[in-house]
């Protein structure tokens, strides 16, 4: 495999909404969102951000709109300007896939979509995995063990920069954890992915020591440190 440029994994929103989810996107400029109901991420341009990112902020603020909520997820925060607040935010650890090691695909596996989506949200609900809305699952790559009608465990697709697709919304049930559902419906997921030619990659909480084990046993490894912040445009 050729390996891809990982310098678009520092504005992995920018890159995804430029090129693969076109079609999800809403755009102005230096500056573009995810349609709401898909994901809550927007985005600024790598160009000139760190110089005079005026422009930038301004195509930001037409597409939130005025008073909007813009939730910026990148490898640096650029300063805001003047009228800008921040409101929430923090800091996450991304890891890219290496080598994807040999683990078993969970009996009962099956791939979901928009009639799965009161299940899906309901266990998103309970684990809190991250950001998920109701159209997340038509990003594509969504995989699930269920127990009788109840969803207990899934794994998909998130971000997708040139070159790279995102593992993402890896929970479990907690009455069904320590079964090894979290490994290989990741696994599985990675799998689809560098099928496609595509490498693999993934975020998580820096304080969550049980997830990051599960992502090094499969391969996966630390690459950056990177920010998220919901910022309230003036």
């Amino acid at each position: 495999m050729t390996e891809p440029d990982t310098t678009v994994l520092d504005n992995a929103v920018w890159h995804s909404l430029l090129h693969a989810h076109q079609e999800f996107a809403e755009r102005e400029g230096q500056a573009a969102r995810y349609d709401p109901d898909v994901s809550i991420f927007g985005s600024l341009g790598d160009a000139d951000i760190d110089k005079d990112g005026a422009a930038g902020w301004r195509d930001l603020e037409t597409v939130v709109g005025s008073s909007g909520i813009a939730v910026l997820f990148r490898g640096e925060m650029p300063q805001l300007p003047a009228g800008w607040t921040r409101l929430d935010g923090g800091r996450g650890h991304q890891m890219v896939l290496r080598e994807l090691a040999t683990v078993d695909v969970p009996p009962g596996v099956r791939p979901l979509g928009p009639a799965d989506v009161g299940e899906m949200l309901a266990l998103v609900e309970l684990t809190q995995p991250g950001p998920f809305a109701a159209r997340t699952v038509e990003l594509g790559g969504y995989v699930g063990v269920f127990d009788g009608n109840r969803l207990v465990a899934m794994a998909g697709q998130r971000l997708a920069p040139p070159g790279f697709r995102e593992v993402s919304a890896v929970c479990t049930h907690p009455d069904f954890r320590g079964r090894g559902l979290a490994a290989g419906l990741t696994a599985l997921v990675a799998r689809g992915i560098l099928e496609r030619g595509e490498r693999p990659f993934l975020h998580h909480a820096p304080d969550n020591d049980a997830a990051r084990r599960v992502y090094e046993s499969l391969g996966f490894a630390f690459r950056r440190q990177v920010v998220f912040a919901a910022l309230g445009a003036p």
